[in-house]
């Protein structure tokens, strides 16, 4: 739990865009979790370094969340403080092929800042959720198509100093499913991303493409947390997990998706105890079964009970 003088000094600095022991399962996707210590919204970058300045003084850990998704929080306690950056939202284009956007923009901003003026190259990420915060630290994409291809360099700010520096895309690390090499705690504030010159119907026609495709193919009606696993080498998660008889299972009111294996849904009432336990069988049951081991691509956080 943080400390009184902690909660004060957040109460005084952020007024009603701070809440305390705020239940994570109203912030996450799949809708299970339990309590964080505190929930902020700053508004803009200055009120973000002032924050990186109280948890550093206070000795408190924090956790950025967009929309929540690609993450699992615990049942148990959240001790950190959670920064959601949506009210830093906005979206240019600067020069003739680039464009800038904040962190707290949507995937649905995006997509149609690009169909109304025939921006292409970013039509893969039609359909997956979050924000471009999430998008880029979880290096978002479909096969052969990621963010990071897309990115020209990202505004990055250190928590141990509270301010921000642009990093070009040849200085940053990015992998399958994987930003590394940040300071720990980093926060991508904003990014520059480029595109290629099209036609407005022609980028519709592909976005309309995506979405339907996902639309066949994920359970987007019920609340999940997207991918669970990453895909190994030369294979598919879902594939695997189908294999070993695991499609539908389910355990409380956590189910692995009759439509996608890689995706557990909350059919009502699950825990994330529900949750990690599909996640730990669905594992276990591959590896015994071909000598895979799954990494998952979701992000755990906070106490199990």
């Amino acid at each position: 739990m943080i400390s009184a003088a902690f909660r004060e000094a957040l109460t005084e600095r952020f007024g009603d865009r701070v809440t305390f022991d705020v239940p994570m399962s109203r912030c996450i996707s799949l809708r299970v979790g339990g309590p964080s210590d505190a929930l902020v919204i700053p508004d803009d970058r200055e009120e973000l370094s002032q924050l990186m300045a109280l948890c550093r003084e206070h000795q408190v850990s924090h956790t950025v969340l967009g929309s929540g998704f690609n993450t699992l929080v615990g049942d148990g306690r959240l001790q950190h403080v959670v920064i959601q950056l949506s009210r830093m939202r906005v979206m240019e284009q600067r020069g003739p092929r680039t464009f800038y956007a904040e962190s707290g923009v949507s995937h649905s901003q995006i997509t149609r800042f690009c169909v109304d003026r025939g921006y292409s190259g970013l039509e893969f990420g039609a359909g997956i959720p979050g924000t471009l915060g999430g998008w880029i630290a979880m290096n978002a994409g479909i096969p052969n198509l990621e963010i990071s291809q897309r990115i020209v360099e990202l505004e990055i700010m250190d928590p141990r100093v509270g301010s921000s520096i642009n990093v070009p895309r040849e200085q940053l690390d990015f992998s399958y499913r994987t930003l590394s090499g940040l300071a720990p705690g980093s926060i991508i504030v904003s990014a520059l991303l480029d595109f290629e010159i099209s036609t407005k119907a022609r980028v519709r026609e592909e976005v309309s493409r995506m979405l339907e495709h996902r639309s066949e193919t994920q359970p987007l009606n019920v609340p999940s947390c997207g991918s669970v696993f990453k895909n190994p080498p030369g294979d598919h998660a879902g594939r695997l997990i189908e294999s070993v008889g695991l499609k539908g299972h389910r355990v409380g009111g956590a189910q692995i998706s009759p439509r996608h294996a890689n995706f557990i849904a909350n059919t009502g009432g699950a825990t994330a105890a529900d949750v990690l336990s599909l996640i730990e069988m669905a594992r276990q049951a591959v590896f015994e079964a071909t000598g895979t081991r799954l990494e998952t691509e979701v992000k755990i956080l906070g106490e199990r009970s």
